[in-house]
């Protein structure tokens, strides 16, 4: 009997029959109580299913959008088992615009079931799938052929279509082929023989069955992410995770990383009792023979072979989030059990997934595959998700709603990432803010153009040298004239724009300064990167709130004019959107106050 409990998921192209087999399969393996029976009876006959016949794919198909439309939109997990193995099964949706929901499924799988339409062929979304599967570390596909009955189980056409296939799999770096000519509906060489006369190989199920489970790297060297810290008391302090790899016992010498302080092993515990020794997919809790600070998100590795610590690395990234990936853009990256800031740098290409062709990309639409490097804001240890998956696979999450906006695999470190290292001086911020009397803040006014953002901005200047404070104004249009004169105005240039402003004003603030940044800064996403920059209190949010026909009737340069006209594409407000901020520190109605009292409730603001 093979071991261990086989995930697979099932993917291609829409209405290959993906949920008519898996529902069939739960049928022939008896997994459906009679309540579910009855219910798919009369659920079948609603559906419009002529006589007897049973919808199968009504077994799984769970959302009503998926009933009324008759596809799959959400990945539906299902477990089943029989007398050989059990099974834990993902129903991955076809259409392309829900690749983001099967690379889902894909994640956590060890084997595909590749469906293909017997009278269509290899499709570009059978292509994209398997190009996916194999981005994941999916290595074993079980090509099933569908719908055989349709096309008079014609050996010639299974053959090309096997034929065509292999040579796919062979170009995306799928190791292990197995062709079995089915009809779902039907149930034929699923969980018994039938239809092909000429075919003699095992059943879909057989195959299913017999398949090897990739087994857990216990010879590695080890890996702990420590995924929760336990102190129930003075006396004791255990670090509690899965082993991820290799073999941990008392006495192994360790480090801990990123911070790279060595220790060694003193207890193991499995499920509350003292082991010798734990492996990998293992739950444990481990002690250390010394004090070490030790948080969660760190791993424990074995200290011959620790993993390489860095904060830059190049990825595979699968979009999921409606609005686009673009360089600059701010994200929360959470790998293993660490969360930490993240952006990415560069977009190096685009993966067309049904040619595997690489294409010069400025930024990446949802469903989009793209090659990318990606910056962090402390290093941490990384492993190569070909590796391993537990360690070397991640996802991008929305800093505003919290939504995943992406998911990717690490494929390496950049060496700038591992060995430019922070140096350190005597002389830090503190130092230089008591030297000018002053405690150092980034006050970021946002507002439509011509709202008075720069006016404001040089009045509160004024106030505050008058006072003897220490100040740098920086401006949108100025800085365009020199840091940022190679950027225009799309999306991904503004991210960018914003992007190294933020790091200006950051390094502004670290020699003590005020520093004054008066941006239209349009996205809320980017305001808040540019806040999670600075320790709290030192970034100061300041919405310089006036109506587009106040800011238009100004229009002192004619801009609004020329966007009206359409001489001036991406012009925020008019044809480029401007996202208000919904909780700023401060809000200047300009319609209110004259620009010198709306000044001077800066200066009261920040404590001038």
């Amino acid at each position: 009997m093979p071991a261990g409990r086989l995930r697979f998921i099932t993917c291609g192209s829409v209405d290959d029959g993906k949920s008519t087999l898996i529902g069939r399969l739960l049928h022939d393996t008896r997994q459906a109580s009679e309540d579910q029976m009855a219910a798919l009876a009369r659920d079948s006959a609603k559906h419009g299913t002529q006589g007897e016949a049973l919808d199968f794919a009504l077994l799984v198909d769970g959302l009503a959008a998926e009933r009324e439309q008759g596809i799959t939109i959400d990945v539906a997990y299902r477990y089943f088992s029989t007398g050989q193995r059990h099974f834990i099964v993902a129903d991955c949706p076809g259409h392309e615009q829900y690749t983001r929901n099967m690379a889902t499924g894909a994640s956590t799988a060890d084997l595909a079931i590749v469906l293909v339409d017997a009278r269509k062929g290899v499709l570009p979304q059978t292509r994209r799938h398997s190009w996916i599967c194999a981005l994941l570390g999916v290595k074993q596909v079980l090509l099933a052929v569908n719908k055989m009955d349709l096309i008079g189980w014609n050996e010639g056409v299974f053959d090309a279509i096997r034929a065509e296939y292999a040579a796919l799999a062979e170009a995306v770096g799928i190791e292990r082929v197995q062709a079995v000519p089915v009809s779902a509906l039907a149930g034929d060489n699923l969980t018994r023989r039938g239809g092909a006369a000429w075919y003699a190989g095992p059943t879909l199920l057989e195959h299913l069955e017999a398949a090897p489970v990739p087994a857990l790297d216990t010879h590695g060297a080890a890996r702990l992410p420590v995924q929760l810290v336990l102190r129930p008391d003075s006396s004791f302090r255990g670090y509690a995770g899965t082993v991820a790899q290799g073999r941990l016992a008392a006495g192994d010498a360790v480090r801990v990383q990123p911070s790279n302080v060595e220790a060694r092993i003193e207890r193991v515990l499995v499920g509350g009792r003292e082991v010798d020794a734990a492996e990998a997919g293992q739950a444990v809790v481990v002690t250390l023979d010394r004090e070490r600070d030790v948080s969660r998100g760190d791993v424990i590795s074995a200290a011959a072979s620790p993993l390489p610590v860095s904060d830059q690395f190049v990825a595979h990234v699968v979009w999921m989030d409606e609005a686009p990936l673009v360089p600059g853009r701010g994200y929360w990256l959470r790998i293993g059990t660490r969360e930490v800031a993240a952006t990415v740098t560069e977009i190096s290409h685009r993966i067309d997934v049904n040619t595997q062709a690489h294409e010069a990309a400025k930024q990446l639409a949802m469903n989009d595959v793209g090659l990318v490097k990606l910056s962090l804001a402390a290093p941490i240890p990384l492993a190569k998700y070909e590796e391993s998956r537990a360690l070397g696979g991640f996802i991008l999450v929305d800093r505003m709603t919290n939504a995943t906006a992406g998911a990717g695999v690490v494929r390496h470190g950049l060496r700038r990432g591992e060995n430019v290292h922070w140096q350190a001086f005597s002389v830090d911020k503190a130092v230089r803010a008591a030297q000018k009397g002053q405690t150092p803040r980034c006050v970021w006014f946002t507002g439509l153009s011509g709202s008075g953002k720069s006016t404001i901005a040089n009045l509160v200047e004024r106030g505050l040298v008058a006072q003897g404070c220490h100040t740098y104004v920086l401006d949108g249009d100025n800085v365009r004239h020199g840091l940022n004169r190679d950027l225009g105005f799309t999306e991904a240039d503004r991210v960018e724009n914003l992007r190294r402003v933020a790091e200006v004003a950051k390094l502004m603030v670290d020699a003590g300064l005020v520093v004054l940044v008066s941006f239209i800064a349009p996205y809320a996403r980017e305001r808040e990167t540019a806040r999670s920059l600075f320790t709290p209190g030192e970034f100061v949010e300041v919405f310089v709130d006036t109506p587009l026909d106040v800011c238009e009737s100004r229009d002192v340069k004619g801009l609004y004019a020329k966007a009206r006209a359409g001489e001036i594409p991406n012009f925020t407000g008019i044809n480029a959107p401007y996202e208000r901020p919904e909780a700023p520190d401060l809000r200047l109605d300009t319609t209110a106050a004259t620009p010198e009292a709306l000044a001077q409730q800066v200066i009261d603001a920040i404590g001038g």
